[in-house]
């Protein structure tokens, strides 16, 4: 199964459209999608208990809990966030400290995670190719890195916000040009989600 997440309020907008593009690859027909609420109660409790298994346990129990068990047998993961002040946004930025942190060790600051994983990265911003100051996923990115596995990176760019511009202050922005740049690229963006989720079920597959 593969997991796909992103902020719970960006499940109307364009960022959820590739996240279904990604898993939609016949061999990952059974993967769930979970949005990542904005009332989320996270608890990071500084201190590791061993598991049985492999891997540790934070002690205590939050709403993120089912998530991350799902996510610990997944065979694949899928994370979606627009990008806000060059980074993903306060939600994903949460939960991924939330994911991460049981994989940790004081011991040798190692990150081992239940079982790696491919991942896929999307960002969705208003920034082009040329000139944008994106972070994307920042240094939780080396975490998934380090702990699942090298992750793949799809960005879409200057992305089409909103069906009147008039009505909101984006006067610096030229609706006629974000639109043609949306007609050019939206069908390459969705195939690039979904390319990459082929390439993930071929991995899985083996």
């Amino acid at each position: 199964m593969c997991v796909a997440l992103a902020p719970n309020h960006f499940f109307r907008s364009g960022i959820s459209q590739y996240l279904h593009r990604a898993p939609e690859h016949h061999a990952l027909k059974s993967f769930g999608i979970a949005k990542i609420d904005a009332s989320l109660r996270v608890g990071l409790v500084l201190s590791h208990t061993y598991g049985e298994g492999v891997g540790r346990e934070v002690e205590g129990f939050d709403t993120l809990t089912p998530v991350l068990e799902e996510i610990a047998q997944a065979d694949g993961l899928v994370l979606g966030s627009p990008i806000y002040f060059g980074d993903v946004t306060g939600q994903m930025r949460t939960f991924l400290e939330r994911l991460a942190f049981p994989w940790l060790s004081y011991n040798d600051y190692s990150m081992t995670a239940p079982k790696r994983m491919p991942v896929v990265l999307i960002e969705t911003m208003n920034g082009t190719p040329e000139r944008n100051n994106s972070n994307g996923y920042g240094s939780m990115e080396h975490c998934l890195s380090a702990a699942l596995g090298q992750p793949e990176r799809i960005v879409a760019y200057n992305t089409y916000q909103v069906k009147n511009y008039d009505r909101f202050e984006l006067a610096s922005f030229s609706e006629e040009a974000k639109r043609r740049w949306r007609d050019e690229h939206w069908a390459e963006d969705l195939q690039k989600a979904f390319d990459a989720g082929k390439k993930m079920a071929e991995r899985i597959l083996g």
